[in-house]
C-alpha cells in the first residue's frame, strides 16, 4: 500500500507521481516539506494524508502500509519527513529508524503512534526522532508539530556556526536569543520570514491583553492569517511565547498564544518588563 487506497496500480502510480514530486521538495528556497505517511491502516493513512495537505508548505509524497515498504518508499521518494507508526505488520516502527540510517538516509522521523510506553518514548528518543504524537489526534495537533518542525528545519538549515552559542542552538533544535551584544542584523530568522513582519507580530503579541489567536493577531497587524501562525509557532518555538487551546461548543480547539514575560528578544533584542 503507498497511497492508502490501493495496493496495486492505483498505488504504482503514486509512487511515480511521489518520486518525481520529492526530487526538489523540503531543500532550500522555501519548497515544500516532502513527506511519507508510514500506518498499517489505509484509512488512518488517508487521514494523516488530508491532514499534511492541509498544512501550508507540506506535501505528502507516499503512504506506506509496513516497515518493508516505508524502506522502499523511502529509498525511491526521498521524503524529508517520516510519519511513521509503531505498531505495523512486520516490523516495530521504531526498527525501521536504524536501517534507514544505514541505508545512508538522512530524512527526519516524527512517531505519531498510540504506544504509550515509556520504553517506545525513550527509544524514539535515543533514535533521535523530531516529535511524538499520541494517537488519537486532530488535524490542529498536528498542524502545530508540523509548523515547528518546518520552523526547526529552516533554522538548522540556516544555521552558521560562529562559536559554542551557536552549536548550543542546533543541540537544542530550536534557536535560542543572541546576548544584546550581538549586532541585530545577526540576529537570523528561518528563510522566508522577515524582521519587519516578526517584529510587528512580536509586538502585537507582546501588547495583547491576554493570549491570541492567529486570525486575531492577523487582524490587528494586516497580515494573513496564514502567516500571523507561522510567525506564533515561530516565537513558540524560540521559546518568546506559550500555546493553549481553547476548547468550544463544538469544532476544534484554537491556538491562543502568549507572549512570555519573562522570555527573550527573539527581534530586537529588548529585555522584557
Amino acid at each position: 500500500m503507498w497511497d492508502g487506497e490501493d495496493a496495486g496500480q492505483a498505488g504504482r502510480a503514486g509512487v511515480a507521481g511521489g518520486a518525481e514530486r520529492a526530487d526538489g521538495v523540503g531543500g532550500v528556497g522555501g519548497e515544500a516539506v516532502g513527506v511519507l505517511v508510514v500506518d498499517d491502516d489505509f484509512r488512518v493513512a488517508r487521514v494523516h494524508r488530508a491532514y499534511v495537505d492541509r498544512v501550508d508548505s507540506f506535501r505528502v509524497v507516499g503512504v506506506a502500509g509496513s516497515g518493508e515498504q516505508a524502506l522502499s518508499a523511502v529509498d525511491e521518494l526521498r521524503p524529508d519527513l517520516v510519519l511513521l507508526d509503531l505498531y505495523l505488520p512486520d516490523v516495530f516502527g521504531l526498527d525501521v529508524i536504524p536501517r534507514l540510517r544505514t541505508a545512508g538516509h538522512d530524512c527526519d522521523v516524527m512517531v505519531v503512534s498510540a504506544a504509550r510506553e515509556a520504553d517506545a518514548v525513550r527509544g524514539a528518543v535515543r533514535h533521535g526522532v523530531v516529535d511524538y504524537l499520541l494517537k488519537p489526534f486532530d488535524f490542529e495537533d498536528l498542524r502545530g508539530r508540523l509548523e515547528r518542525y518546518a520552523v526547526q528545519r529552516g533554522m538548522l538549515r540556516d544555521t552558521v556556526v560562529r562559536g559554542q552559542a551557536d552549536v548550543d542552538r542546533v543541540l537544542a533544535g530550536a534557536a535560542m536569543p543572541l546576548p544584546p551584544s550581538v549586532p541585530s542584523r545577526l540576529r537570523r530568522l528561518p528563510k522566508g520570514m522577515s524582521t519587519e513582519t516578526a517584529g510587528l507580530v512580536e509586538r502585537t503579541l507582546r501588547e495583547a491583553e491576554g493570549s491570541l489567536s492567529a486570525s486575531e493577531c492577523a487582524q490587528l497587524t494586516g497580515v494573513s492569517r496564514v502567516s500571523a501562525r507561522r510567525y506564533l509557532e515561530y516565537f513558540h518555538a524560540v521559546g518568546a511565547a506559550e500555546v493553549s487551546l481553547r476548547y468550544g461548543a463544538t469544532g476544534r480547539p484554537e491556538r491562543r498564544y502568549r507572549f512570555v514575560a519573562a522570555g527573550r528578544g527573539v527581534v530586537s533584542g529588548r529585555g522584557r518588563a
